[in-house]
């Protein structure tokens, strides 16, 4: 039986005024910009690997930061009534420049807003959040991997053919040979990958690993079982895909499906420590008007990031290959 609804006074005294107790009268800008970052901060695995220290000196596309590295002082010998040597300071500084940008729109029909059991201000928030936590953190982990050490050191596993891992081998096609007898234990890619970093005075402290689901799954067939339902300790649901309370071999497991396939391999995973690279990122627009084609709010905003690999000896990538 349908239904008739008789309007309300406030509605008729308001006519005239189109955005009176409509939708835009909801999505503050302001409001708004903030739930995204927090649905975003909540969700994103490039927020826990790096530093993000810088974020909050950017407030536009094109905006750079310049970052001053930290001098290495040189140490002598001294011999009584000598002189000393002296290490000249200098500012040698890195450029971490916002060069990168995306954006979202959506149109919340005055139909739902007003009629629906749904928030959709909640559930648009939380899309939006992570689509662009997906683009972000793609791009980011993909500049980390390009920005590994090649050589002096060599940080790249898994391409040269003559090196061996204990019983496995690198074959120099499909990468580190995982997962069947007499071949690579992931835990023994990782204790490489631990090594390389301490050869280069990485700090413990801080470290982190990130891999993709088929990775954890050989892990997890490994002889060590480490990543057994008690290995978390009874943390429950562990956030930004944080795998385990615990560590593995120093680092923090964490799990990512934003890993870039490769053509030569299975997949490829990466490890490194916070300091490695910087981001910076903002939502540094969000605006609601009126949509000029249906009875809707619009709703979009623009987010920005950089990123720069200031540490590329503190980064370590493996391809790997799984039969």
């Amino acid at each position: 039986m349908a239904q008739y609804f008789e309007p309300s006074p406030d509605t008729n005294a308001n006519f005239g005024n189109s955005v009176a107790g409509q939708t835009n009268s909801f999505f503050l800008p302001s409001i708004y910009s903030a739930k995204v970052l927090n649905f975003f901060r909540k969700a994103s695995v490039v927020e826990a690997i790096t530093n993000t220290d810088y974020s909050g000196e950017i407030n536009a596309y094109g905006d750079s930061v310049k970052i001053i590295k930290e001098p290495v002082i040189s140490v002598s010998d001294y011999t009584r009534g000598s002189d000393t040597t002296a290490t000249k300071l200098t500012d040698q500084e890195l450029t971490l420049v916002v060069d990168s940008a995306k954006a979202f729109k959506f149109i919340v029909d005055d139909i739902e807003a007003n009629m629906s059991h749904v928030n959709f201000k909640e559930v648009a928030t939380s899309s939006a959040a992570y689509a662009l936590r997906d683009s972000f953190d793609s791009a980011v982990i993909e500049s980390m991997f390009s920005g590994c050490s090649a050589s002096t050191p060599n940080h790249i596993l898994g391409a040269d053919h003559a090196d061996k891992l204990g019983a496995g081998v690198f074959d120099g096609t499909g990468g580190v040979d995982l997962g069947l007898s007499g071949e690579t234990d992931p835990l023994d890619l990782m204790a490489r990958m631990a090594r390389l970093l301490d050869e280069q005075n990485v700090p413990e402290e801080g470290r982190w690993f990130v891999a993709g689901p088929d990775f954890y799954e050989q892990l997890g067939q490994s002889g060590s079982k480490l990543l057994s339902v008690d290995f978390n300790a009874g943390q429950g649901s562990i956030r930004n895909g944080l795998v385990s309370s615990g560590k593995l071999r120093g680092f923090s497991m964490y799990k990512s499906n934003n890993i870039a396939a490769t053509s030569n391999a299975t997949g490829k995973v990466l490890a490194g420590h916070m300091s490695s690279t910087a981001t910076a990122q903002t939502i540094i627009s969000t605006e609601v008007l009126r949509d000029p084609s249906s009875f809707g709010d619009i709703v979009r905003g623009l987010h920005v990031y950089g990123a720069k690999v200031l540490r590329d000896e503190a980064l370590v990538s493996a391809f790997y290959h799984i039969d």
